[in-house]
């Protein structure tokens, strides 16, 4: 799961590696409660629409909560955090394992929902703090490489156990899994200097300047506009495309693959060339969106963009989350965190916005349409980003692992 150089120390690697696995183990459990969404349902008794806000509910955790909470632990130092983080998560993921209603269920998953946000915003911190500065790009797509794999593995390999041993037995799973990353967290990843200021004042003044809203703006929605269309992707694939059956598992998983490559290969480009990284991949999404729009009945066309879509779409995430960083200065800590909130919202605003789309036109191709203008309307925002420089304070170049 890891892309390592030369230039990294070995400890770092292999912390990194971990910090990997344990967004590998909150990218599984945030989306298998889709493949098992009608057990949940028959087994607490709701409707298969209300087992749905359990999706919700965790989103809103990471968006909302994930923020909060990091402000309320600044001053805990990183290390400690990911411990208190991944011993939460497994705890909440307890929780919904033994759950025996919906509220209980929904509680359970607001709480992850809410530290999945922290973890993933002080794994990114500590993964840009474990190597030197030329790196940190690389080190960051490892964290997110991790949640790709999940979707592409983790997700997949949890909704089969749940379907066939029971939708519990997928989190037990998950709880499995946390446990170990804990494990090998405590054991393995060293402590690293802070890349932010121990003071809140400082940290949500410099975390919330205007060059770093405009940046999470940017990922809010080439997020959201992809997410319009990627929501109702298995819909327009069976209506539009004409593909049925297993074929929409081979094409959604091809798009699964070059989603978890294009986070790995972006990460490389993020460290040398975040703005060129960002602009591009822009560009090629309004194109490759509003081609599906037009083009997508073809399954060759589909299947080809699909690939491109995956492989620039979540190219971008490190590039952006870095960026994010290294703007907030002294609010880094705090600005890791909106980074993970910026993209989430905007995965769920374009959710809600793809299916008031299908819902009123009732044509899932008009989705493709409509992430097209909301990725056109970021471009620019993207390209105002170049004027975007970092407070004087940088970030500590050198890694401070020991080799």
């Amino acid at each position: 799961m890891a892309v390592v150089e030369q230039g990294i120390a070995p400890r770092s690697k292999v912390a990194l590696g971990i910090l990997g696995l344990g967004a590998f183990v909150v990218g599984t459990a945030e989306l298998v409660v889709v493949g098992v969404l009608d057990l949940i349902a028959l087994d607490i008794g709701v409707r298969v629409s209300t087992a749905g806000l359990l999706v919700t509910a965790y989103a809103v955790g990471i968006s909302l909560g994930g923020p909060i909470v990091t402000a309320l632990t600044i001053r805990l130092g990183q290390r400690v955090l990911l411990w208190v983080s991944l011993a939460v998560y497994v705890v909440g993921n307890g929780l919904a394992v033994v759950a025996s209603d919906f509220g209980q269920m929904l509680v359970a998953r607001v709480l992850t929902g809410t530290i999945h946000g922290l973890f993933i915003g002080v794994a990114s911190s500590v993964a840009a703090a474990l190597v030197p500065a030329a790196y940190r790009g690389r080190a960051i797509s490892i964290v997110f490489g991790g949640i790709g794999v999940s979707t592409v593995l983790g997700v997949p390999l949890g909704a089969f156990i749940g379907q066939a041993l029971g939708w519990q037995a997928a989190f037990v799973g998950i709880v499995g899994l946390g446990v170990a990353a804990l494990c090998l967290t405590i054991g393995l990843v060293p402590a690293v200097p802070e890349l932010g200021s121990a003071d809140l004042r400082s940290q949500v003044r410099h975390a919330l300047a205007p060059r770093v809203l405009g940046m999470l703006a940017v990922g809010l929605l080439l997020m959201g506009g992809q997410f319009s269309a990627f929501t109702y992707l298995a819909q327009y694939l069976g209506r539009v495309t004409g593909v049925t059956g297993e074929w929409v598992s081979v094409f959604l998983f091809a798009y699964g693959i070059a989603c978890a490559a294009g986070i790995f290969i972006g990460g490389k480009f993020a460290d040398t060339k975040a703005y060129t990284t960002l602009v591009t991949a822009n560009v090629v999404l309004v194109g490759v969106l509003l081609l599906m729009h037009f083009l997508g009945g073809s399954p060759v066309v589909a299947i080809a963009s699909l690939l491109v879509w995956g492989l620039f779409g979540f190219g971008l995430v490190p590039a952006f989350q870095l960026r994010v960083i290294t703007l907030a200065g002294e609010g880094a800590d705090l600005a890791a965190t909106l980074g993970a909130s910026a993209v989430n919202a905007g995965i769920a605003i374009g959710a809600v916005l793809g299916g008031s789309v299908v819902t009123n036109a009732g044509d899932p191709s008009r989705v493709f349409l409509v992430a097209f203008a909301v990725c056109a309307v970021a471009l620019p925002f993207t390209l105002a980003t170049r004027w975007y420089t970092a407070p004087r304070r940088a970030v500590p170049d050198e890694a401070a692992v020991a080799v």
